[in-house]
Protein backbone atom coordinates (compact mmCIF):
# COMPACT_ATOMS: atom_id res chain seq x y z
CA UNK A 1 0.00 0.00 0.00
CA UNK A 2 1.08 3.60 -0.46
CA UNK A 3 1.51 5.94 2.53
CA UNK A 4 1.66 9.72 2.44
CA UNK A 5 2.26 11.81 5.58
CA UNK A 6 1.47 15.51 5.31
CA UNK A 7 2.34 18.15 7.95
CA UNK A 8 1.55 21.88 7.84
CA UNK A 9 5.11 22.44 6.59
CA UNK A 10 5.46 19.78 3.88
CA UNK A 11 4.76 16.29 2.61
CA UNK A 12 7.34 14.47 4.73
CA UNK A 13 6.71 10.87 3.63
CA UNK A 14 5.76 9.26 0.29
CA UNK A 15 6.50 5.56 -0.06
CA UNK A 16 5.12 2.07 -0.41
CA UNK A 17 4.85 0.30 2.96
CA UNK A 18 3.81 -3.11 4.29
CA UNK A 19 1.92 -1.80 7.32
CA UNK A 20 1.28 1.33 9.36
CA UNK A 21 0.18 1.55 13.00
CA UNK A 22 -1.26 4.81 14.28
CA UNK A 23 -2.44 6.25 17.62
CA UNK A 24 -6.21 6.44 17.19
CA UNK A 25 -8.34 8.37 19.66
CA UNK A 26 -9.65 5.02 20.99
CA UNK A 27 -6.26 3.29 20.97
CA UNK A 28 -3.61 2.19 18.50
CA UNK A 29 -4.69 0.41 15.33
CA UNK A 30 -2.85 -1.05 12.36
CA UNK A 31 -3.59 -1.17 8.66
CA UNK A 32 -2.23 -3.70 6.20
CA UNK A 33 -2.42 -4.00 2.44
CA UNK A 34 -6.03 -3.90 1.09
CA UNK A 35 -7.52 -2.69 4.40
CA UNK A 36 -11.13 -1.59 4.32
CA UNK A 37 -11.71 2.15 3.76
CA UNK A 38 -11.47 4.18 6.96
CA UNK A 39 -11.38 7.79 8.18
CA UNK A 40 -10.34 8.45 11.78
CA UNK A 41 -8.96 11.07 14.15
CA UNK A 42 -5.48 10.52 15.55
CA UNK A 43 -4.31 11.21 19.09
CA UNK A 44 -0.88 12.23 20.30
CA UNK A 45 1.55 9.32 19.92
CA UNK A 46 3.75 7.47 17.48
CA UNK A 47 3.18 6.36 13.90
CA UNK A 48 4.94 3.03 13.22
CA UNK A 49 5.78 2.23 9.60
CA UNK A 50 6.98 -1.18 8.42
CA UNK A 51 8.26 -2.14 5.00
CA UNK A 52 11.26 -3.43 3.15
CA UNK A 53 11.43 -0.71 0.49
CA UNK A 54 10.74 2.43 2.51
CA UNK A 55 12.29 5.55 1.02
CA UNK A 56 12.37 8.72 3.14
CA UNK A 57 13.47 12.01 1.58
CA UNK A 58 16.80 13.02 3.13
CA UNK A 59 15.37 16.43 4.07
CA UNK A 60 12.99 14.71 6.53
CA UNK A 61 14.99 11.68 7.74
CA UNK A 62 15.86 13.43 11.01
CA UNK A 63 12.15 13.44 11.98
CA UNK A 64 11.99 9.62 11.87
CA UNK A 65 13.55 7.04 14.15
CA UNK A 66 14.40 3.55 12.89
CA UNK A 67 14.44 0.46 15.12
CA UNK A 68 15.04 -2.80 13.24
CA UNK A 69 12.77 -2.50 10.17
CA UNK A 70 10.25 -0.12 11.79
CA UNK A 71 10.36 3.63 11.22
CA UNK A 72 8.59 5.78 13.81
CA UNK A 73 7.34 9.36 13.80
CA UNK A 74 5.93 11.22 16.81
CA UNK A 75 2.80 13.29 16.25
CA UNK A 76 0.58 15.44 18.44
CA UNK A 77 -2.62 14.52 16.58
CA UNK A 78 -4.19 14.51 13.14
CA UNK A 79 -6.45 12.55 10.81
CA UNK A 80 -6.03 9.45 8.67
CA UNK A 81 -7.83 8.21 5.58
CA UNK A 82 -7.38 4.86 3.85
CA UNK A 83 -9.01 4.26 0.49
CA UNK A 84 -8.04 2.24 -2.59
CA UNK A 85 -4.87 0.97 -0.88
CA UNK A 86 -3.59 4.50 -0.25
CA UNK A 87 -3.19 5.95 3.25
CA UNK A 88 -3.03 9.71 3.80
CA UNK A 89 -2.12 11.01 7.24
CA UNK A 90 -2.55 14.71 8.02
CA UNK A 91 -0.33 15.10 11.08
CA UNK A 92 0.29 17.89 13.56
Amino acid sequence: MFLEIVTPEAVIFNSNVDSVAVPGINGEFQMLNNHAPIVSLLASGTIKISGSTIDIDEDFQDQFTKVDEVHTLSISGGTIEMRDNKVIILAD
